[in-house]
């Protein structure tokens, strides 16, 4: 499997499909018999509680949503930016689904799902997340309805 960007312009030059869903941002993709981790690009959903502590605000129906929009078995385009792995070794992608090209990164954050997360250079579609933060945000959708606060997520 060969993922490239040139310029800073993502290049879509496969596709997978969805394995399983591990929270709001973070899924497995099937590139035939590989299994890959994928983080999505440019996003930042509530994160559910590790060793003892409380799942964020809205971590549930992040997570919900994505699986929503992508159940087992969807087949998504895959695109990438100019890095390719994060930190922890997950592919960094776009997602777009097949089926009639729903930008699922963007679509979070139009919901109310998700917030914003610029990472560069990995910004390719940025000004399209900010429009649909700042969408979301002025709609009081989702988490921005029920866990904004001046310090960011509130705990459950």
């Amino acid at each position: 499997m060969v993922l490239t960007a040139a310029c800073g312009t993502p290049t879509a030059e496969t596709s997978g499909v969805v394995e399983r869903v591990i929270d709001g941002d973070t899924l497995d993709i099937a590139f035939g018999e590989n299994s890959v981790r994928v983080r999505l690009i440019g996003v930042d959903t509530p994160e559910f509680g590790r060793d003892g502590d409380p799942d964020e605000c809205w971590a549930h129906e992040a997570t919900a949503a994505l699986e929503q929009m992508l159940p087992v078995s969807s087949r998504v385009h895959v695109v990438r930016d100019v890095v390719a792995r994060d930190h922890y070794d997950r592919l960094l992608a776009y997602l777009f689904t097949t089926t009639d090209n729903l930008f699922i990164n963007k679509e979070l954050v139009t919901r109310g799902h998700a917030r914003v997360l610029e990472i560069k250079p990995n910004t390719a579609y940025l000004s399209e997340m900010r429009e649909a933060a700042a969408f979301a945000r002025r709609s009081n959708l989702g988490l921005w309805r029920a866990c904004e606060t001046s310090r960011g997520y509130i705990q459950r």
